[in-house]
């Protein structure tokens, strides 16, 4: 597990989202480390299945969940499935994104809306269904991958920019709720800088991977944030690369 925080997570089980490639990958692959049982969410089903396996060829506790976040109806069917099966989830992770770089005035309404159901709503959806189902059971761990776009954002980042903003306010009253309701329950929001993942380099191939950092480092953020004993909770993380060109 490298550099992660150590933490034993057997018999736990943690459903991450766009977990089949980049940073949701990354995140996967630690959780099982740890010993967590793995749903791996995806609308990609190929990329899961082979995650899958990987995992359990490791020695992990891995299986593949068809998840659009963006259908809050199949979200809650998923949750109904989970629940009779016996499946609870304790540790959610939101890391499903798309992002469209586009000047605003070109920019579709389709494109909006994609960005903004992926990114804001698709986490809100699973929040409600996880969160609900954590306060009856006295527990449990959220985290949301924001970006430095829910700080500072830049041009032609408009929809991704709203949507993470708006994402790190969710998370921010969701953490006081849960001050509130109940004191098993840890929310935490990490804000990640550039990342050499997919999500990025496919958008931008000529992208300095030298002002970029490795998924895995945000990952073990993840880990860390699970790792605090009980009795505290890391409400919000920022990791960056050391030259990352947006933030502060």
């Amino acid at each position: 597990m490298g550099a992660a925080a150590a933490i034993d997570l057997h018999g736990r089980r943690a459903l991450v989202t766009g977990a089949a490639r980049g940073l949701g990958a990354s995140i996967a692959r630690r959780l099982a480390a740890a010993g967590a049982g793995v749903l791996v969410a995806d609308v990609r089903k190929d990329l899961a299945v082979e995650l899958c396996a990987e995992l359990a060829a490791d020695g992990g506790e891995a299986r593949f969940v068809e998840l659009d976040v963006r259908d809050a109806a199949g979200v809650a069917a998923v949750f109904r499935d989970l629940d009779g099966a016996g499946e609870p989830v304790d540790i959610l992770v939101n890391n499903a994104a798309v992002d469209v770089s586009r000047p605003i005035e070109h920019l579709t309404a389709e494109e909006v809306t994609r960005v903004v159901e992926t990114d804001l709503l698709g986490p809100m959806y699973l929040c409600l269904e996880t969160y609900r189902r954590m306060i009856a059971r006295g527990g449990g761990h959220i985290v949301n991958i924001l970006s430095t776009a829910a700080n500072r954002t830049w041009t032609e980042a408009a929809p991704y920019a709203s949507a993470k903003s708006g994402l790190r306010a969710f998370t921010h009253t969701l953490f006081k709720e849960a001050q509130r309701d109940c004191a098993g329950i840890g929310v935490t929001g990490i804000i990640a800088g550039g990342m050499e993942t997919p999500f990025v380099m496919e958008r931008f191939p000529d992208a300095d991977v030298a002002m970029l950092q490795s998924p895995d480092i945000v990952a073990d953020t993840v880990l860390y944030a699970l790792s605090v004993p009980a009795g505290s909770v890391v409400g919000e993380l920022v990791v960056v690369p050391r030259r990352e060109p947006s933030w502060p």
